[in-house]
């Protein structure tokens, strides 16, 4: 929707004015004429949405609510279709969405790092609070779709633990988090990534015990998407491309009508997939490369993230330590999977728990 954003993360917006040396344009053609604010023909949108079987269309920004007008005659343009809604957003201005478009949405996921200590650090004073309240005024006014608190866990910060069990207490069931790694060239410290890593497993293992004596006390399967979806593809012994579906089943358009493999891909022609005159069945296809083909680990984790793996940042060292979280908690619900499969057989949660909409948005594997 807008490249513009009304929050500073830490994670986003400050580290993003040091990128200016990382020597990407040597590995990918970039292409900065896109206009900040989206600018497209709805009726074209709604054409190319409309050959897909089944369309899903995501408000994305910087911050989509900053176009909350836009936002409302792309529904307005595609009522009465198939298209189903979802929107990721920081929630500042969730309450400025009318109801009758915020009741569009079946999902929605909201920019929330845990407890107000640490969102607020990470996003600025007051953020929390904000946030928090925008969330009770939409469910007040009778907004029943998922709401999904989407994490980011900052190296520096590896207590994922607590801050879940915030967030479960503040009757949060849908979660999804991401480390803030791999993504910057300049943020990589092997000694303190090094500490962050042995940590966050140990924060991790505790998530899943606690995850684990949750189903067997309550008799639910709460929806920590990392944990789930792993569980899913064990449970059916089903093989996973990237999870995010970026590249193969889920795209960006771009501000300009051009389609990306994903949403940080915009100005990168290399992963240019086609325009909105395209058949959405033959957008051009893309997949990991290098180290992630020949991992055991690539039918569950599918590579972790595009642009990670495309783009290099950070040396073989790092990236083999951000792989080792991945590797310890894959195996980690591994060994847990017995006990769930019993708790299947005994009637006290069901398979079809772990069944999720794949692609909306969370990218699974953090």
């Amino acid at each position: 929707m807008t490249e513009l954003c009304n929050s500073q993360c830490k994670y986003c917006y400050e580290k993003s004015f040091k990128e200016f040396d990382n020597q990407l344009d040597k590995k990918f053609k970039f292409d900065f004429s896109e206009p900040t604010s989206l600018n497209i023909d709805y009726k074209k949108l709604k054409a190319f949405l409309l050959k897909d079987s089944e369309p899903v269309l995501i408000f994305y920004g910087g911050e989509p609510l900053l176009e909350i007008e836009k936002i409302k005659k792309i529904i307005d343009e595609l009522k009465d279709t198939k298209v189903k809604f979802r929107m990721q957003t920081n929630a500042k201005l969730l309450d400025k969405l009318p109801t009758e478009y915020l009741k569009k949405m079946d999902k929605i996921l909201v920019s929330l790092d845990g407890t107000k200590e640490r969102t607020d650090y990470n996003k600025g004073q007051g953020t929390y609070d904000l946030v928090m309240n925008n969330i009770n005024k939409v469910r007040r006014v009778g907004y029943k779709g998922e709401i999904v608190a989407r994490m980011v866990v900052s190296p520096e910060f590896p207590d994922l633990y607590e801050q879940v069990i915030h967030l479960i207490k503040s009757d949060f069931t849908s979660i999804h988090w991401q480390i803030d790694a791999g993504f910057y060239k300049f943020d990589y410290n092997k000694s303190s990534f090094s500490k962050f890593v042995n940590e966050y497993n140990k924060s991790i293992k505790k998530l899943i015990d606690f995850w684990i004596a949750d189903m067997k006390n309550n008799k639910r399967v709460i929806m920590l998407y990392p944990f789930v979806a792993i569980i899913d593809s064990l449970l059916k012994g089903e093989p996973s491309k990237l999870r995010c579906g970026a590249g193969h089943s889920g795209y960006a358009i771009s501000t300009n009508g051009k389609i990306v493999a994903c949403p940080i891909m915009n100005c990168i022609e290399n992963f240019k997939a086609g325009n909105l005159d395209s058949q959405p069945s033959k957008l051009k296809k893309f997949d990991v490369s290098g180290d992630c083909l020949a991992c055991r680990y690539k039918d569950l984790c599918g590579g972790r993230c595009l642009y990670w793996n495309a783009a290099g940042l950070w040396p073989a060292e790092g990236n083999k330590l951000i792989c080792k979280t991945i590797k310890f908690y894959i195996d980690e619900l591994k060994s847990r999977l017995p006990e769930i499969r019993n708790m299947i057989k005994e009637g006290i949660i069901k398979e079809s728990d772990f069944s999720y909409e794949k692609y909306f948005g969370p990218e699974i594997i953090p």
